[in-house]
């Protein structure tokens, strides 16, 4: 059964906090006649600090989309081959072992995808599969999971590497002063994440169920206005409120599976902002402590898109993890509205080590 191994997580150096953001906001936009309303919409967001991949004097110009593009790729090449290795390490692999490649990423476009240039210089086979995910968000990380899942259903014996490479601050807008698109430039960070999908084997979460959920006409409420200027981030009032209606689909899945979702072991969730989070607990019927470790990826990075749930991982993994057999959930929210949603039990990884003993003794 496929295992979702430990991720590993990178952000860049340029840090800015939430008094630095909001003296920026104040500076810029002085006669902006929300400003009022954007200042508390971004103090509201429980951000303290982010990671950029320019110190902020660069972040804040905008020298044209064709610049901007090229230096995602060059950051994305300097920065995501030294988190593939370790994700790789975490899960015990090398290249040779993995038989598809995930790439998940919303702030940039590469064609061929950034899968083509890994293969080509970190050792993996030329056989290895792509699939590049561009459009889905936030969500995309619940959906690279899934899709991991997947593949790792169809082929028991494959290993699939995922990677979230978001840079949302290379979006950034000058001219753009919708009270949604302020709001955003005081809640995205930029970070690198990578895991690795185990088809046997490995400690982690243990993939045994997944599912999607789009609500209906929500299509533009997160979406993206493709300008000369690059990508522009729309943002409709009403998202904080879909929780309303994803809650009961996440329910409606773990009931299919005879789970009952308020008597889960862990819960790891995209931390779109705190109202989607305080939401899920009055909607789930759950203490806010259960979204601990997603809490503190939105404290402390921000929302970092579709590396949030990875994040939030890694974080569960570095405070002990579940006990063996505890059942969870992973979920990642995005335009559509739409939620990934990944059900499994922990695994310690003493079963495989006890069947790798047998095989040892039997051999002897």
């Amino acid at each position: 059964m496929a295992t979702l191994c430990r991720p590993a997580i990178s952000v860049p150096e340029h840090v800015i906090t939430m008094e630095e953001t909001l003296v920026l906001a104040r500076k810029l936009h002085a006669g902006h006649p929300r400003l009022g309303l954007a200042l508390r919409l971004i103090a509201n967001t429980g951000v303290q600090t982010r990671h950029l991949v320019q110190p902020i004097e660069a972040t804040l110009r905008h020298p044209g989309l064709t610049e901007r593009n090229a230096l995602y790729e060059s950051e994305a090449k300097a920065r995501v081959p030294d988190t593939v290795r370790r994700a790789l390490g975490n899960a015990g692999l090398g290249p040779e072992d993995i038989d598809m490649i995930v790439y998940v990423s919303c702030t940039g476009f590469m064609m061929p995808s950034l899968t083509a240039w890994l293969i080509n210089t970190m050792g993996f086979r030329p056989q290895t599969r792509q699939l590049p995910i561009a459009q889905l968000g936030c969500a995309a990380g619940g959906a690279a999971v899934n899709r991991a899942h997947d593949f790792c259903t169809a082929y028991p014996e494959a290993n699939v590497l995922i990677v979230a490479c978001e840079f949302c601050s290379l979006c950034y807008q000058p001219t753009d002063l919708e009270v949604g698109n302020l709001l955003s430039n005081g809640l995205f960070g930029d970070a690198v994440a990578a895991a690795v999908v185990r088809g046997q084997g490995g400690r982690g979460m243990r993939l045994e169920h997944n599912g999607s959920h789009l609500v209906p006409g929500t299509e533009e409420w997160i979406a993206y206005a493709v300008r000369d200027t690059g990508y522009h981030f729309m943002l409709d009032k009403r998202v904080p409120g879909t929780m309303a209606q994803l809650a009961p689909a996440m329910s409606e899945l773990t009931e299919m599976c005879d789970w009952d979702i308020s008597g889960l072991g862990f819960y790891i969730v995209h931390a779109g902002g705190p109202r989607i989070l305080d939401d899920l607990c009055t909607h789930l019927r759950l203490p806010s402590t259960v979204f601990r470790y997603s809490r503190a990826t939105l404290t402390e990075r921000g929302n970092i898109a579709s590396a949030v749930v990875f994040d939030a991982l890694d974080r569960f993994f570095a405070d002990g993890g579940a006990r063996h057999e505890d059942r969870g959930l992973i979920a990642g929210f995005g335009p559509g509205i739409t939620a990934e949603i990944s059900l499994g039990s922990w695994s310690d990884g003493r079963g495989e080590e006890l069947k790798e003993t047998r095989r040892e003794l039997a051999e002897i």
